[in-house]
């Protein structure tokens, strides 16, 4: 399963993200924004369920990354402002 890591524009925004990937059955965890890629709150989930945007897109969500190797390659990014 690909690893991935989703950002957001405020910390309650991941904290809701985060309830959603637990109740879909994932070992989502909450940590720091890794420093290649940047947020507005600082605080992002890493995540393995398959992301889809229709049923997991957040009003707070920011981008979702896909973790290849070393590097992030975007999945998403949330063009509502």
């Amino acid at each position: 399963m690909t690893t991935q890591i989703a950002t957001f524009h405020t910390h309650f925004g991941a904290i809701q993200f985060h309830k959603l990937c637990k109740s879909l059955g994932d070992t989502a965890v909450m940590m720091p924004v890794p420093r290649a890629l940047s947020a507005s709150c600082g605080t992002c989930v890493k995540f393995a369920v398959p992301f889809r945007p229709e049923a997991m897109t957040l009003e707070d969500l920011d981008s979702v990354y896909a973790v290849e190797g070393d590097g992030y390659r975007l999945l998403f990014r949330n063009e509502e402002e």
